[in-house]
């Protein structure tokens, strides 16, 4: 039975490749039956063959049920990327790429009941392009929003764990959630911070795990020990869905629940 009192959150780990968007046409109706979720979120940015979205690949997100796709440093990969943002206000890239820089960065989304929530997508420094202070555009993003939502996501796209782990703090009470993404590995720590953000380092991947993060496991050795570049191609084996369940309670905007997934 659905909690009226709660919003549910469903988040699609990185998806990569066909393999991944085979595995999400396959698993996603039915954790949508289970769950019920008010809201769901998905990581678009490696869907073209490991590097970028397109049109058609977005398009079939959306039918699935996806109500919004994040992205990352890949999602600028793919020339598409520029025709779909002037037409779908529903995908997404990092807030924090310098501002003359076209598509969005948050999105404010009509939920079921007739609330809203906010969906913010920000990408790291360290260890990635010097962009702007992801810290800051949150203050900024969260000042110009907050009195018009229910409920807010984050989507950092971000190397380090020790930023992401700052950004959690950072926002803790101020979100609802503050998902990490990027690495593709999924991390073992997710919680309810103090004053009530569902927190998670990285939320993985999905798609193939008989690989190098979603890519091929033998040009991604040779890349490390002959140290020059290589040619990847996106596996195909071992696929899973990995993303995580977050329930927020309609009464305070904070997080009841939090829930790692890893089906397949």
């Amino acid at each position: 039975m659905t909690d009226s009192s709660v919003w549910t959150v469903l988040f699609v780990a990185d998806i990569v490749g066909k393999p991944g968007l085979e595995i999400t046409e396959r698993l996603l109706p039915g954790l949508k039956e289970k769950h019920s979720p008010d809201l769901i979120i998905a990581n678009g940015e490696n869907a073209a063959n490991g590097k970028g979205i397109t049109d058609s690949i977005a398009s079939k997100f959306f039918e699935l049920g996806i109500n919004v796709i994040t992205g990352g440093n890949h999602i600028w990969e793919n020339a598409e990327i520029y025709k779909l943002w002037q037409k779908n206000y529903r995908i997404l890239r990092p807030a924090n790429f310098p501002a003359a820089n076209p598509g969005r960065g948050y999105i404010l989304f009509d939920l079921p009941d007739g609330g809203k929530a906010a969906v913010i997508n920000l990408q790291g420094r360290t260890f990635m392009t010097s962009i702007d202070c992801p810290f800051r555009v949150a203050d900024e993003i969260l000042h110009r929003i907050r009195p018009h939502v229910g409920f807010v996501v984050v989507d950092f796209h971000a190397e380090a764990t020790a930023e992401k782990i700052a950004l959690g703090w950072y926002l803790d009470g101020r979100v609802s959630a503050m998902i990490g993404t990027h690495t593709h590995v999924p991390t073992a720590d997710e919680r309810i911070l103090p004053a009530g953000t569902a927190y998670i380092t990285d939320v993985g991947m999905t798609g193939p795990f008989d690989s190098v993060i979603g890519m091929k496991k033998e040009p991604a050795i040779k890349r490390f020990t002959r140290q020059v570049p290589m040619r990847f191609e996106t596996a195909t084996d071992d696929n899973h869905l990995c993303g995580l369940l977050v329930r927020i309670s309609k009464a305070t905007s904070k997080a009841t629940s939090i829930e790692r997934l890893r089906v397949s």
